[in-house]
């Protein structure tokens, strides 16, 4: 009976969490939108005002993996009432705001307290789900993401030709309503008791930090600072009592090679959110209202099959889906190499397929990695790879964008016709290529076979703990 009661509280846990997914990416990339306005109404350079985004995001990035590190220790739900609270100050402070340093301040504190929920989402789908129920749960926090991405051009446009872009603050604030929910259906599990190394936990922020903002500024004497921060974190969890991130994480070969595909995956996969609606703009000549609305019917296709690649991954292995994500991604970016220039009604119907790529290939990492870790390792664990998605995302943005500027002369994909996108076409190609270099790497560590022995193992009696059942317990 109590097995059952958790199931059902686990069930109406995730679609909370799945909501607050939702508010979180609108909450990211709805300023963006309104960033001319900001710098008019401040008569500051776009470089300035470009800070709201960029700050954001960056506080975001390293947050995740700071909260996921204090989630091994402390009681998630505290976590999340802390960090829910302290966003809700931010939105405060912005819909109070009548200077640009209160508007950045604003939006730094939104940041801080929201980089809990992809942390929490992170980690629910894994402690509160045992593996074969797992996929399911991660389809659904994916269909909350797809949403996100498909409301947010919306919502930003409607509230932008309706009101002061200083209520784009009050929409995070929605997510407080949650709260409620969080306190309710989560238990008080706690990691042990210890001291935080928060010094190794500032070098990391700072190694973190300084190579965003490298990538995205261009500018390599940070890149350099990085690194340095980078040496002193290595000999600092090296030395440490109660490092910040154990060295003997690193040590799992199956979870060290899983975060190299996240890496690849997210850089490749990051080309359809960016490179795509340059294309669409550049090629086509689309403004970006239209250049929006080619964009979501995919998001909204990711959001309807996101649930059935979760039942997928669950029913015949992360393995399975791995291979549809890939087929998916593959055939999007051969088509787009070979059809870039025609009808964007074409192209909104390609976007379909990589982004249910994208949806599936996102569901089938996360759940074989998160079955790589142990217990008393998941929060850092799962932060990290939430935090090589900022990064890859950061590094192949400035890479498109300088292969672009380059131009291209020679037509690697000879069935393309169209003579004034061939850099377009070439980047695609290249894409399905490397792609499927991915799926040939995936199947080291998570090969079918291995796959599904170390799920039965998970689930043996005995191994209920290691495997994060809660029901179990």
């Amino acid at each position: 009976m109590e097995s059952s009661d958790r199931q059902q509280a686990a069930n109406r846990l995730i679609r909370v969490v799945a909501f607050t997914l939702v508010l979180s990416v609108m909450s990211a990339t709805m300023f963006n939108i309104v960033l001319p306005e900001i710098s008019a109404e401040y008569q500051l350079s776009y470089a300035q005002v470009s800070w709201v985004a960029a700050g954001y995001m960056l506080i975001y990035a390293v947050g995740s993996v700071l909260y996921g590190k204090l989630a091994d220790k402390y009681k998630l739900k505290n976590l999340l009432t802390f960090g829910l609270s302290i966003a809700t100050v931010g939105c405060l402070i912005g819909l109070a705001s009548h200077t640009y340093w209160m508007v950045l301040l604003g939006r730094l504190f939104q940041a801080m307290g929201a980089s809990v929920i992809p942390a929490a989402a992170m980690l629910i789908p894994v402690r509160y789900f045992s593996p074969e129920r797992r996929g399911r749960a991660l389809g659904i926090t994916a269909t909350g993401l797809a949403l996100g991405s498909a409301l947010g051009p919306i919502t930003s446009a409607l509230l932008a030709s309706l009101l002061h872009w200083r209520w784009f603050f009050g929409v995070p604030m929605l997510a407080l309503l949650t709260l409620p929910y969080y306190r309710k259906y989560m238990d008080d599990e706690q990691g042990e008791s210890g001291r935080t190394d928060w010094i190794g936990g500032v070098l990391f922020a700072g190694t973190v930090a300084l190579l965003l903002l490298a990538f995205t500024n261009g500018i390599w004497m940070l890149g350099l600072g990085s690194l340095a921060l980078f040496i002193l974190f290595v000999a600092r969890i090296r030395s440490a009592a109660e490092p910040f991130i154990e060295p003997r994480l690193f040590r799992n070969k199956s979870y060290s090679l899983g975060l190299v595909i996240v890496f690849l995956a997210g850089g490749i996969g990051y080309a359809l959110p960016f490179l795509s609606p340059l294309m669409l703009s550049q090629v086509n000549g689309l403004d970006s209202d239209a250049v929006g609305f080619a964009m979501v019917p995919a998001a909204i296709a990711a959001a309807l099959l996101g649930r059935y690649g979760g039942k997928l991954a669950d029913a015949k292995g992360n393995a399975v889906l791995f291979s549809t994500a890939s087929v998916c991604l593959m055939l999007c970016f051969a088509l787009l190499s070979t059809f870039v220039g025609i009808s964007p009604v074409l192209i909104a119907v390609f976007f379909i397929f990589g982004q249910v790529g994208l949806t599936f290939m996102q569901i089938a990492l996360t759940n074989s990695l998160s079955r790589t870790l142990p217990k008393e390792q998941t929060g850092v664990g799962m932060g990290l790879l939430s935090l090589l998605n900022f990064i890859s995302s950061s590094l192949s943005a400035g890479i498109y964008s300088t292969v672009i500027d380059l131009g291209a002369g020679v037509r690697w994909n000879p069935l393309h016709p169209f003579p004034d996108a061939i850099v377009y076409s070439n980047i695609y190609f290249v894409l399905a290529v490397l792609h499927l270099g991915i799926f040939i790497l995936y199947r080291v560590p998570f090969g079918g076979r291995r796959e599904q022995a170390s799920a039965a193992a998970r689930v043996e009696p005995g191994n209920a703990d290691r495997a994060n059942i809660p029901g179990d317990r």
